[in-house]
């Protein structure tokens, strides 16, 4: 499994590529991705293009055509997107790559350039007393960590998941374990603690939602204590047990020692980098 990430770097003001081993736990490796920042007006040079296969090549004999590097460049910046990112780009059994998964992020500041792109007029838009409205509130209050694309369903077992993309394989991972989410999220760029109370609230107020899972990647700019007291504040000013409310709760990186404290004095057992994604997931109970 290979890695393949297209995004923008704010401090250089420059698209970057990134490339290397894949995998739902590539955030704990991401010292061994290439990293390569290259012009939004040139695009990715051929050279960079062989280089980033390089990099991603688990032989030396079996790297991916740069050309497929070079078509998915272009097609970052032609959609004007925020991140593209590919994970995993598989190697096959014969010899093949396979693109298994993809995020795409698009910027809707350029949804002006892009008449035909799919969008929700005005009058469709969530209503403010919705799911997706209250949420997409909670967010727009607090500039401080991202935590949107919020989506209901109809499970029992909220989650809040982010890190590096992870939150579609997270999801993928309760669907498939049998699982039945109460609703799909992003969290990320470390959150305050009110805008997390917030929407662990939020999520466990939809009707018949009595567990809550919080899993991300490892990461490196959210910080794992203030995600944990948010949610345990959320939990207790809804009256709720947060030992028998989270069922997971995994975020390993910054502050997670600190956090560590603080979720065992409620009652809590916190899950390390020890323990992958796939397996924390496993770990969770079905619904009688």
């Amino acid at each position: 499994e290979a890695f393949l990430a297209f995004t923008y770097d704010t401090s250089l003001r420059r698209a970057v590529a990134l490339a290397g081993p894949g995998g739902v736990d590539v955030e704990s490796s991401s010292e061994r991705l290439q990293r390569l920042p290259f012009s939004v007006r040139e695009g990715l040079g051929r050279e960079d293009a062989r280089r980033l296969a390089q990099a991603m090549a688990p032989y030396p004999d079996c790297t991916p055509n740069p050309t497929l590097l070079l078509d998915l460049a272009s097609l970052f910046l032609r959609l004007d997107a925020l991140l593209l990112e590919v994970n995993p780009l598989a190697l096959t059994a014969d010899g093949s790559w396979q693109i298994l998964d993809v995020h795409l992020e698009l910027d809707d500041d350029a949804a002006f350039r892009h008449p035909d792109r799919p969008h929700a007029p005005a009058g469709e838009r969530p209503a403010a007393d919705s799911f997706e409205g209250r949420a997409a509130a909670i967010d727009a209050a607090d500039h401080r960590g991202v935590a949107g694309r919020l989506v209901p369903f109809d499970g029992d077992l909220g989650l809040l998941i982010g890190g590096g993309g992870a939150s579609l394989t997270l999801f993928d991972a309760v669907l498939d374990r049998g699982l039945r989410p109460a609703n799909y999220c992003e969290i990320g760029g470390n959150p305050s603690v009110w805008k997390v109370c917030e929407l662990t609230k939020l999520i466990l107020s939809q009707p018949g939602v009595t567990r809550l899972a919080v899993m991300m990647n490892v990461v490196s700019n959210t910080r794992a204590d203030l995600v944990a007291r948010g949610v345990i504040k959320g939990i207790l000013e809804l009256n709720m047990d947060p030992a028998q409310t989270v069922v997971a709760f995994r975020i390993p990186g910054s502050y997670e020692n600190e956090a560590r404290l603080l979720l065992q004095a409620y009652g809590i057992t916190p899950l390390g980098r020890e323990v992958s994604l796939d397996e924390v997931v496993a770990q969770i109970p079905l619904a009688p």
